[in-house]
């Protein structure tokens, strides 16, 4: 049986472990998947460990993929990116790749989201904002960075071709983009300060959160004025989905892994949505986006 795993610290959140062994006995495969808790002064001898011993691939998670850029043979896109979230093993040297960014696109355009040429603010400035910057500059966007620390935001939109912004611009910008993506932790835990007053948000505009461990307000509010949509989970199994397809060369069962995730959420949440009380959600999923939608 060949054994994938996902390394980080911590990881005993990880959804990887739920997605891939469903798409591994939907696709028949003698395989299975687990976290792993690695710290980055370990990452060497557990790759190599890993190796060694025959494991089919890996993936990294914080705070080990711009650590891995070194031990590794990085693809093009994994060098520009400056992280690795994926390792596969080939014929003597480990290749390191970054579905990130390209899982995040894909989650987009399964959504119908028109993304090629279409005005997107990315919130963010850290390894996924970086993913996310670098796949939207290959898709020649008018792209604006705005990050609570304007010098981190300007930086990376020097190497992408973007504008650099703090959050008090915020509420121009989010008037002016096609697309909102928040590519920040914020909206991980309830209760959290909002990034913008949700009510900028208009119909004819897409709103993308990269957050998946529950429905954040920013998604609530999208929703409430009528705008597109998209959650996190689907970047998580689309950049999943592309990892495997690296590993076997065979095509994923994407909706199979996305229902994995959505089924293990539901179950960790269920106590926690028994004891509170939230607001209905209003399903305004009417089409809207970037140009072209």
């Amino acid at each position: 049986m060949k054994v994938y795993a996902v390394f980080g610290d911590p990881v005993d959140h990880s959804l990887s472990p739920v997605m891939h062994n469903a798409a591994f006995r939907s696709m028949g495969i003698e395989a299975c998947y687990h976290p792993f808790r690695v710290g980055a002064d370990a990452l060497a001898d557990a790759l190599s460990g890993a190796k060694a011993m025959g494991f089919g691939g890996i993936n990294l998670t914080i705070p080990l993929k711009e650590k891995a850029l070194s031990l590794v043979q990085p693809d093009e896109t994994a060098r520009a990116i400056g992280a690795v979230n994926t390792v596969a093993f080939g014929e003597g040297i480990m290749t390191g790749h970054n579905t990130d960014g390209s899982g995040a696109l894909l989650a987009l355009e399964r959504a119908g989201i028109w993304v090629p040429k279409s005005r997107v603010l990315l919130i963010g400035a850290g390894g996924a904002a970086r993913a996310l910057a670098y796949e939207l500059s290959l898709a020649k966007v008018e792209l604006a960075i705005a990050n609570r620390h304007p010098a981190r935001a300007v930086a990376m939109a020097e190497t992408f071709s973007a504008s650099g912004h703090g959050f008090d611009e915020i509420r121009e910008l989010v008037e002016w983009a096609d697309l909102i993506v928040n590519a920040t932790s914020v909206g991980m835990h309830q209760g959290e300060k909002r990034l913008f007053d949700g009510r900028l948000l208009k119909r004819d505009q897409a709103v993308f959160d990269i957050v998946y461990n529950r429905e954040t307000e920013l998604i609530r509010d999208a929703r409430q004025a009528g705008a597109r949509a998209v959650d996190g989970v689907t970047m998580l199994v689309h950049q999943g989905a592309l990892a495997l397809r690296i590993w076997t060369g065979l095509e994923p069962p994407v909706r199979v892994m996305e229902a994995a995730v959505r089924e293990a959420l539901q179950s960790r949440q269920a106590p926690a949505n028994h004891a509170e009380s939230h607001p209905a959600r209003r399903d305004g999923t009417k089409r809207a986006g970037g140009k072209g939608s």
